[in-house]
């Protein structure tokens, strides 16, 4: 056809691949892991699952020549469902593995049987978390540009992790590409939430392609490819079950989980339940904890990183179970969660599922957030409504969640079988004409670490914020990063900046000492200026010592010239925000359509470097949080066909859809990092669908409503209102 050049099957990439397309997180011994080739390779288990590849002079010859591609399938079993594919005689997805049972994870602490057994209370619940479907501003991308002179390749691509994916795609997957051949470059990404955390097919069709033709090879993705073959979220079956006393103290946790891992497992699909595995008691303690999940394979694509990944899951639990447990002892759900909240403290305390936490003040959030959003007189409003049986009843939703974030530390995660480190790096580089230049093993996709990052410089070395230049998102420019993820940018990358900082000070201490001719601790520091303690007026400033220290004509003894550190750090801990989440609802009860009228949130994530990119990250996170709590839903058929391939079926919220939030923070400075910082990325996403979804069944408790599932759409609160009318809708 005009403009091919060329076209490729699996068969015909083999020779392309050393290895499967990299899964980096085998969370148990026995986990099975399936061979995932880039191209398929005789079977292809789900739809979007790519089976040939294209390669034209413009991208509308290569879409004809796409469609022009005639495949002959043979038709297969199919199964769509976690819990169904675990039955026995389900279809396999991959027969040589025998069952579709990916793995089980356990983790276990007190007596949890005799605690359940002996308790008076025990509240029992099922949730389902459906299928979040990825929708960043932009699609993915990615463009491999040959040398063929030196062997080398420069990958261009819309990711969240430059550095990973070019230590992956060498180590695992691509067949005679050195890693020092590769050089990743992340430009300006619109958005992620986890979906570009990968190593997609894509990128290493790309390189193959170009290596093949010796041509540079652009492939760009449309949205609807993005819905069939971007990474999913969630798509979860929790158990849920609460031990407690009549009074309604918390004793004992369990939760249960099958995981649907999607046909294949991405680069950390198996690990993402996990990550909220240490948090289904929230900020409560009971004294037994038990948690079981079990990953399952589907006809469906992977299901990997989503915003939050793992943390809204265990919020969501125990979250709408405290207040199952509420309405079982006849108590308030804000009283509820007061008399099991874990006193204040500021430095790490232990909690039942084996971590420490790092610091936090849980009653002050929650009594701020009741404050703000005038809790008592909603109840008076709500109990007036009620009475006069208004089509239109008030709901008031709580949530009170931790996340852990900054994930970290290395040996740690070794321990959790997960491939990589926590670390992260920053250097600080002083020029002599009084700039600075920052290169950060961070990849931000905007969340304004050029902002933050230029502030922590700016305010350790005294320099203006306008003369901090931040370099980011280029293996050739920055060797050392683990990139951006789970909340880790700044508890990880922005404090091994501060570290940095130190070190350039502390050079520079040791310059200034020998120019004017005292002792180092005859110098006081301040905001960029060394000056002699009882001489202020004998000084220097970083950017004259960075001049000094480039011309190196009188340094001290032994000191190399220049003024510039790298600091690579490994935290100890992770950090954990928290917070407390109001939101209030109207349902209509005739239609079932629920409107959110105030939403109030106080977070707390630590000290606070900008306030403003704070808030924004909690808008769009609640923003998030509400679509998954009312509008999104990733549904397939019962042949594996997606049936929400467009935003006409799989709805996501415009900004009539939300309301103006009212946000404010409590602070416990975090105990893990010299900085106090713990992250705020995901906070909104964990948040928010526990305290919508709350609030829809408060606004209809009183009808006998107890539970309404994920998305709470018209459709479904007014089947639940008729189910507890009787009416069997």
């Amino acid at each position: 056809m005009p403009g091919v050049i060329a076209v490729w099957t699996g068969e015909d990439l083999a020779t392309e691949w050393q290895g499967s397309l990299p899964c980096a997180w085998p969370v148990t011994e026995d986990i099975r892991m399936p061979t995932h080739w880039p191209v398929a390779r005789g079977e292809v288990r789900h739809v979007g699952e790519a089976v040939a590849v294209v390669v034209a002079e413009t991208r509308a010859q290569a879409k004809d020549a796409a469609e022009a591609v005639s495949v002959a399938y043979e038709d297969l079993p199919v199964v769509v469902d976690a819990e169904e594919a675990l039955r026995e005689g389900a279809p396999l997805v991959h027969a040589d593995l025998g069952t579709n049972q990916c793995y089980t994870w356990t983790l276990s602490a007190g007596d949890v049987d005799r605690v359940f057994s002996e308790a008076p209370v025990v509240v029992k619940e099922r949730y389902y978390h459906p299928r979040l479907i990825p929708n960043a501003i932009e699609p993915r991308g990615a463009i491999a540009v040959p040398v063929p002179a030196q062997g080398e390749f420069t990958l261009y691509s819309a990711t969240q992790i430059p550095h990973i994916l070019k230590t992956a795609l060498t180590a695992f997957t691509m067949a005679n590409m050195p890693e020092s051949k590769l050089r990743v470059i992340a430009p300006d990404v619109g958005g992620g939430f986890g979906s570009k955390l990968n190593v997609y097919a894509e990128e290493a069709m790309v390189l193959a392609a170009a290596r093949r033709t010796g041509r540079p090879v652009k492939w760009v993705e449309e949205r609807q490819e993005n819905y069939l073959s971007t990474i999913q979220g969630r798509d979860v079956y929790q158990d849920v079950e609460l031990a407690a006393t009549e009074e309604g103290k918390l004793l004992g946790v369990r939760a249960h989980l099958v995981a649907d891992m999607g046909a294949y497992l991405q680069l950390v699909t198996p690990g993402i339940p996990l990550l909220g595995a240490f948090l289904y008691h929230g900020v409560y303690t009971p004294e037994a904890y038990d948690f079981r999940c079990t990953g399952v394979f589907t006809n469906k694509p992977p299901t990997d990183a989503y915003r939050g990944a793992g943390r809204p899951e265990a919020t969501y639990a125990i979250e709408r179970a405290m207040d199952a447990l509420a309405r079982r002892v006849g108590k308030d759900p804000a009283e509820i969660r007061r008399m099991n909240f874990m006193p204040p403290f500021t430095e790490p305390t232990d909690v039942v599922s084996g971590l420490k936490y790092d610091s936090g003040d849980y009653a002050k959030q929650l009594d701020r957030a009741l404050e703000l959003v005038g809790y008592d007189q909603l109840r008076k409003e709500q109990a007036e409504r009620r009475a006069r049986g208004d089509v239109k009843q008030l709901g008031i939703g709580l949530s009170t969640y931790i996340e852990m974030c900054g994930l970290a530390p290395s040996q740690v995660l070794s321990a959790l079988r997960y491939a990589a480190g926590g670390w992260d790096a920053a250097t600080i580089r002083c020029l002599p004409t009084g700039k600075v230049v920052v290169v950060t093993g961070t990849s931000p996709h905007g969340q304004g670490h050029v902002t933050t990052w230029s502030q922590i410089v700016a305010d350790e070395l005294g320099v203006p914020v306008e003369d901090v230049e931040v370099l980011h998102g280029d293996t050739a420019v920055s060797p050392l990063g683990m990139d951006t993820y789970g909340s880790r940018s700044l508890a990880v990358g922005g404090v091994a900046l501060h570290f940095a900082a130190q070190k350039v000070i502390a050079k520079a201490r040791r310059i200034a000492a020998h120019e004017l001719e005292v002792a180092e601790e005859d110098l006081d520091y301040e905001a960029g200026r060394f000056t002699v303690r009882g001489a202020p007026d004998r000084a220097r400033t970083i950017p004259e010592i960075a001049f000094s220290a480039w011309t190196a004509h009188d340094l001290p003894p032994d000191t190399e010239p220049g003024l510039e550190a790298t600091h690579v750090y490994d935290p100890g801990n992770f950090t954990f925000p928290s917070g407390a989440h109001v939101c209030v609802v109207e349902v209509d009860t005739e239609t079932g359509a629920t409107e959110i009228v105030r939403y109030v949130a106080v977070d707390d994530c630590g000290n606070v470097i900008n306030p403003m990119i704070v808030e924004g990250q909690v808008h769009g996170g609640i923003t998030q949080g509400i679509a998954e709590a009312l509008f999104e839903e990733g549904l397939y058929d019962d042949h594996g066909n997606l049936r929400t391939g467009g935003m006409t079926e799989y709805l996501v919220p415009a900004a009539a859809d939300v309301p103006s939030y009212e946000l404010d923070r409590t602070v416990t400075p975090s105990s893990t990092n010299p900085l106090g910082v713990k992250g705020i990325g995901e906070a909104g996403t964990i948040a928010a669908p526990p305290a919508v979804i709350n609030a829809v069944v408060d606004a209809l408790s009183h009808l006998g409503v107890t539970d309404v599932g994920k998305p709470a759409t018209p459709e479904r609160v007014w089947r639940a209102i008729q189910q507890a009318k009787g009416g069997g809708a």
